[in-house]
């Protein structure tokens, strides 16, 4: 097997131009597949993020007491569609808006407990029934507004169909064209290398001793390639991770965990290898006829 790596090795050496574009395939290939995973894992975070949050707010008129918001509570506790909910003061409804608005005293000064109204925060199990609560809620006298933020949850759940079916065809597309280049590269050293392996089969030399070099080397194009792109990845989230916690703080993606990134590792690394593998095993056997 040590022979083996050192003619592959050897392989990649002579050749340089062709092992640099296997390379860079795979690792284009591995770039784009990390990155739809990556998309695709944190717009599904932060599709339970939005789902985990209270969906309908109701806003109760000055004057409404306690009792009327505990009877409508007590009644929306009784809907099986409803999962959650929660009563909210005026005192914490300033707390929450002294929170938000921390980093600007201006506003803070113009605010009290007396003019903001009590509110009762409902999260239900599916988006969909979010309008079918908010109309419930609309009919009762004593609610003044009702907030229904079912378009976030709806868009979230569009955006992730959509990058998990982009990204599964982009990536097949381009799984398969990296196969095909592996094929194209190892079948062109093959035959670059016929006199060579002729006078190997003349001296004894076993199948597996003529075709293990150019498999090793299929593999680490795959293999090589998924690294790199996982390199670069994981940089530039990290480069940029301060910049899209503003953004994304809340919804708390940032920063990525690190078991998260070494099983995407694990994961390129496995499908690389199978890539390549698979490339070269089938270009040794259409074009080394042993």
């Amino acid at each position: 097997m040590n022979r083996s790596f050192a003619f592959a090795r050897r392989n990649i050496r002579r050749t340089p131009f062709q092992a640099l574009a296997a390379l860079m395939i795979m690792f284009l290939t591995f770039l784009a597949l990390q990155v739809f995973i990556i998309l695709a894992a944190g717009s599904q975070a932060a599709l339970r993020y939005f789902e985990s949050k209270p969906q309908v707010i109701a806003f109760f008129k000055e004057g409404t007491t306690n009792q009327d918001v505990l009877a409508i509570e007590n009644a929306l506790s009784k809907e099986t569609k409803v999962t959650n909910t929660k009563f909210v003061s005026k005192d914490e409804a300033l707390a929450i808006y002294q929170e938000k608005n921390k980093n600007d005293p201006a506003l803070l000064e113009l605010v009290t407990a007396n003019i903001l109204p009590v509110s009762l925060e409902i999260s239900t199990k599916e988006p969909q029934d979010l309008a079918e609560i908010a109309e419930i809620l609309k009919r009762e006298p004593v609610v003044s507004d009702t907030i229904v933020p079912e378009d976030v949850v709806q868009t979230l759940t569009s955006v992730t169909s959509i990058i998990r079916i982009v990204g599964s065809i982009t990536v097949g597309f381009l799984m398969i064209f990296a196969t095909l280049v592996i094929v194209m590269i190892i079948g062109f050293k093959i035959r670059l290398k016929r006199n060579e392996i002729e006078i190997m089969r003349l001296l004894g030399a076993s199948p597996s001793f003529i075709r293990n070099p150019f498999i090793l080397e299929g593999i680490f194009y795959g293999v090589a390639g998924a690294a790199l792109a996982w390199s670069l990845s994981y940089s530039l989230l990290w480069y940029f991770t301060p910049f899209l916690q503003g953004y994304l703080g809340e919804v708390g993606l940032l920063p990525v965990n690190f078991l998260f990134m070494l099983e995407l590792l694990g994961s390129s690394l496995i499908a690389a290898f199978i890539v390549g593998s698979l490339g070269s095993f089938a270009a040794v056997r259409r074009y080394l006829k042993i």
